[in-house]
């Protein structure tokens, strides 16, 4: 079962073609860092694409890349932020792209997503974007002025359910965004830019029927997702805000270019909070998962590593509010360790030669409960559940001094193979060694001590035979008039 935006209700999940699923994801629009809450979203997609491969599903996952566009947020920001971006740093808007894109991926390579199976960009496919808005224009539901060819918002809506994805009232939208004040030549508020006609200083620009132009930004998600999953395809996912205007307009062009419903099953992430607040950077409490895996925010008593990160996100079914926060992160922090500590002492547990029926029931009940969480709309906290339940079990196991299971080996091999099978390639942890960064330090203060002591002694012999055996291991000391610092391994 999936919970789909479109019905506002669950349904049970049936493709198109199966055992074949479609799915898009809304990629980063690389022009700055990913923030937290993206990797969230990213984090969620990857946790379905894992677990519809589990089922046995050939899953085509495209996220795409937008480094090209004119981009609107939901406060209203419209713009080229990515040329915006080139101009403060004094670039090539194609070096603001490589530069992020590279940072992107090294985040989801952190958070161990699986790359997507296509990841198209924005300008990699102008042409597909230049033809679909031929064929809206076409159809009647765009016309062109000296600024852009827009999308015909109203014209559309007389055909079609233009709102049917969000549910709001068009005649309340239409009351309340009328008044243009001369600023555009669009012929209502809510018409939107398929592609924008290039001014003389606009770096990125593309010939076109039109002249120069350069793409808006929904019209890109329609033609990646028509060139590579077809017309209609099953799921397409993207954060809750871009409900009303990004996906609202995607469900408006696709129709306006194919005369059919793009997308079967919509699945939204919900957006994440910090201490109960929600993450902005006015309040000073938006932070990048650097800082959170450094520790470097001052909202941070320390740092967490990458699997802490991610485990916290799946603790938190993907529909909900995910609250970040010091308290939240050590507990989840707990939590995946002792996961991940029970699935490695179920490698030494053995069948003992009594059953307990009492116990083989549990353990049968958790193993059924894993899948009852996931097939409830990917309720991976539900299965989490479930895991820590047998956890209890395992650990009981282990203190006996035989360390041996009294139910059948056959419920014991299913255990450990739904153990690993949900941590590591449906849950996408990975085992982490334990960061000793902490006690070397102390180490370290505690060595450059004594060979302080040992130079103020002029026992020259000593402090050099320090210096030479740090640097052998590739650490390296550094004197000056303030002191001794080292860095290295």
């Amino acid at each position: 079962m999936v919970y789909n935006t479109l019905s506002r209700e669950k349904e049970h999940f049936i493709p198109l073609h199966a055992p074949f699923v479609g799915m898009y994801a809304c990629g980063p629009t690389v022009y700055s860092e990913p923030h937290l809450g993206n990797c969230r979203s990213f984090v969620m997609y990857d946790l379905m694409v894992r677990y519809l491969t589990h089922l046995g599903f050939k899953v085509r996952y495209l996220r795409n890349i937008t480094d090209a566009g004119h981009v609107e947020s939901t406060s209203g920001e419209t713009g080229d932020r990515i040329g915006k971006q080139a101009r403060l740093e004094q670039v090539e808007p194609m070096e603001i792209v490589q530069k992020y894109t590279v940072k992107f991926h090294w985040i989801m390579d952190l958070l161990n997503c699986l790359p997507p199976s296509i990841e198209p960009t924005a300008t990699g496919h102008i042409v597909e974007q230049i033809e679909m808005t031929k064929t809206i224009l076409a159809n009647g539901y765009a016309y062109e002025t000296d600024e852009a060819i827009y999308f015909d918002v109203e014209k559309f809506s007389k055909d079609y359910p233009y709102t049917q994805l969000s549910g709001r009232n068009l005649e309340e939208l239409l009351n309340n965004t009328r008044e243009l004040g001369g600023q555009s030549s669009k012929k209502g508020r809510l018409d939107f830019a398929l592609m924008i006609k290039a001014k003389p200083e606009h770096i990125m620009r593309w010939p076109s029927p039109w002249g120069d132009v350069y793409p808006g930004w929904h019209i890109e998600c329609s033609a990646m997702s028509t060139k590579y999953l077809g017309k209609t395809f099953d799921i397409h996912c993207g954060g809750m805000d871009l409900i009303p205007t990004h996906h609202t307009n995607e469900i408006a062009q696709s129709i306006a270019c194919n005369h059919t419903t793009p997308v079967k099953y919509w699945l939204h992430p919900n957006m994440l909070t910090v201490n109960g607040q929600k993450m902005s950077k006015s309040l000073g409490n938006a932070f990048l998962p650097v800082e959170l895996f450094e520790g470097t925010h001052p909202l941070l008593d320390k740092g967490y590593s990458p699997m802490t990160v991610r485990f916290s996100m799946l603790q938190a079914h993907y529909r909900s509010t995910l609250d970040f926060s010091n308290d939240a992160l050590k507990a989840a922090e707990k939590g995946y360790k002792r996961l991940m500590s029970a699935m490695n002492l179920l490698k030494g547990i053995t069948v003992s030669d009594t059953v307990n029926a009492d116990e083989e029931a549990a353990v049968n009940k958790i193993l059924l409960g894993v899948y009852e969480g996931m097939n409830n709309d990917f309720n991976a906290a539900q299965a989490i559940a479930e895991l820590n339940e047998a956890a209890t079990i395992i650990n009981t196991w282990n203190d006996k001094q035989n360390k041996k299971a009294s139910i059948q080996a056959f419920t014991l091999s299913r255990l450990q193979q739904t153990y690993r099978a949900f941590l590591i390639d449906i849950f996408g942890l990975q085992e982490e060694t334990e960061n000793d960064n902490s006690k070397l330090s102390g180490v370290m203060d505690l060595v450059i001590d004594i060979r302080k002591d040992a130079r103020g002694k002029k026992d020259f012999a000593t402090s050099d035979k320090i210096r030479d055996a740090l640097q052998s291991v590739g650490i390296q000391l550094k004197d000056s008039k303030d002191g001794t610092t080292w860095e290295g391994n």
